[in-house]
């Protein structure tokens, strides 16, 4: 097998179906296969029989997005695989031949970060409308879950994404494994996905109080298992949140308070993953160019 895609999907049927819709045009099936991973979702259990193409987990309650990747990533059978949130689609021609070719052509390059277009469009005409003109290829320090490639051998050297985080996060995770390995990390403008978010509709259900309750905890986990000396850079992080959010805004004080609690909690515990990557992989990180979110 060629290639494999793996998308982790709940409460977006309508959306992963739009999603299934746009890949299969793409694929060759006698080379490519597809798996989701239902996380406690029974209404978009339907899109089983009607997607017999896909290979499919079903699991009756939720886990969370990063157990449920790293639970499917498992059973992929690619040499390469695609990351694809379930509301974003390819938009470029010829989009698994460039994943292919940037692999063949670079060995050092362990994961490609696809340049993202977020909005809802009427076309993806008009989607690439909105893409970069100038071309943009560099190596980076991160990559975007809705939209990347690594390849098997390299993931499976890793240990995947974390089961000690639920959502928001996991990518940086990997990403500091693969780097510790000696592999790089790259952003290719050329390969692009439209991420289907209507982010003022996401603003109004509360989703930036719902990120910044999920990533200050996992921040400081993130610190405990991959940082030599982790106290300092906890200890800036929770002073900026503190001042960049909890003064200025009481829901934001109360998640600041809430995630701290939770993590103290569980760090015991997430402690026992704990494996620092080496200093000069920290420096390495703090030279490479960030990724465009």
């Amino acid at each position: 097998m060629e290639v494999s895609i793996l998308i982790v999907t709940k409460n977006r049927p309508d959306e992963l179906e739009i999603t299934l819709n746009k890949l299969v045009v793409l694929l060759d099936l006698s080379m490519h296969e597809v798996l989701i991973f239902i996380d406690g979702c029974k209404k978009t259990e339907v899109l089983i029989a009607k997607y017999s193409w896909v290979q499919w987990e079903n699991s009756k309650k939720s886990i969370s997005a990063s157990p449920a990747r790293n639970k499917l990533y498992k059973k992929a059978k690619g040499n390469i695989l695609i990351g694809l949130d379930d509301d974003a689609h390819p938009l470029s021609d010829h989009f698994i031949a460039k994943i292919q070719c940037a692999f063949l052509v670079d060995t050092k390059i362990g994961i490609i970060a696809f340049q993202e277009i977020r909005g809802i469009f009427v076309s993806d005409y008009e989607a690439l409308g909105k893409s970069e003109v100038e071309i943009e290829k560099y190596k980076t320090n991160d990559f975007v879950g809705c939209g990347f490639a690594i390849r098997k051998e390299i993931y499976d050297k890793t240990n995947g994404f974390p089961v000690w985080i639920d959502i928001y996060g996991e990518e940086s995770c990997l990403g500091i494994e693969v780097l510790d390995l000696g592999y790089e990390i790259h952003y290719d403008s050329t390969i692009i996905v439209n991420h289907r978010v209507d982010r003022q509709k996401r603003l109004g259900q509360g989703g930036n109080y719902f990120r910044f309750e999920k990533q200050l905890k996992n921040i400081i986990y993130f610190y405990v298992v991959y940082y030599p000396n982790p106290i300092l850079k906890i200890a800036k992080l929770l002073f900026h949140n503190f001042r960049k959010y909890a003064l200025n805004d009481f829901k934001y004080f109360q998640l600041f308070w809430k995630s701290i609690f939770i993590a103290s909690k569980g760090i015991i515990q997430v402690g026992k993953h704990r494996k620092p990557v080496k200093k000069s992989t920290l420096q390495i990180i703090k030279s490479l160019k960030g990724i465009k979110y």
